[in-house]
């Protein structure tokens, strides 16, 4: 009976995949960084007019959080990339998951920012407008930087989903970190060795992240107190 072949890791394989991985990463963080800035913005916008719009708008944001944030964020790349050109849209792998990956994490930045939003105390609102501010004014200037303190944990949590969500971006072409795995360990078949170090990277990257969100936190309560 031939005895089962042994398996040996292959280090050579980490340190040739390594520099094209590292390029890879950096266009995670890109992508992650703008979509998360996007998507703040965008959630904000439609946090915002769920507290000063009427019952249409209120409706309609709340169509938009219960569609995107319970469908598969894969459809919604795939929607985007796949689907829209059938309607005359045609965007590049990059732009389309761009896109996908600001829709869905703005839903949840909305339910986020709109629970902090309805978090800031009623008195602050009185006291604004004793102030002399316009609506606008005080949503501004004294309700929505609170409820962006309030706010920014959940944020953080959801920021850290969206590095690796992004990761499904890869299905569609776009050339960051979880395609250039895939290339290279289809090339070189060191499967345990690449994905191995794939994993290590994102470990890395969220560990980063965490401990720069943790220490802006503190900044902000230190600020604020």
């Amino acid at each position: 009976m031939t005895p089962a072949p042994v398996y040996t890791f292959e280090w050579a394989a980490v340190w040739r995949g390594l520099p094209y991985l590292l390029q890879g990463a950096g266009l995670t963080i890109v992508i992650s960084a703008v979509a998360m800035a996007l998507a703040a913005a965008l959630g904000l916008a439609l946090a915002v007019a769920t507290q000063t719009g009427g019952r249409i708008v209120r409706s309609a944001v709340d169509a938009y959080v219960e569609l995107f944030r319970n469908t598969p964020l894969l459809i919604q790349i795939f929607i985007v990339y796949f689907g829209l050109p059938q309607l005359g849209v045609r965007l590049s792998p990059f732009l389309s998951g761009l896109s996908a990956l600001v829709l869905y994490a703005a839903a949840y930045n909305a339910e986020i920012f709109r629970a902090g939003l309805e978090a800031v105390p009623r008195g602050q609102h009185e006291a604004a407008q004793s102030c002399g501010l316009s609506p606008a004014q005080a949503l501004r200037f004294v309700i929505v930087p609170q409820a962006l303190r309030i706010a920014f944990p959940a944020l953080g949590n959801n920021l850290v989903s969206l590095v690796k969500n992004s990761s499904l971006v890869s299905t569609i072409g776009m050339v960051e970190l979880m395609f250039v795995a895939n290339d290279i360990s289809f090339n070189n078949f060191r499967t345990f060795e690449i994905y191995g170090t794939t994993a290590v990277l994102y470990v890395m990257l969220v560990l980063a992240l965490t401990r720069v969100l943790h220490a802006a936190e503190m900044r902000m309560a230190r600020v604020a107190s």
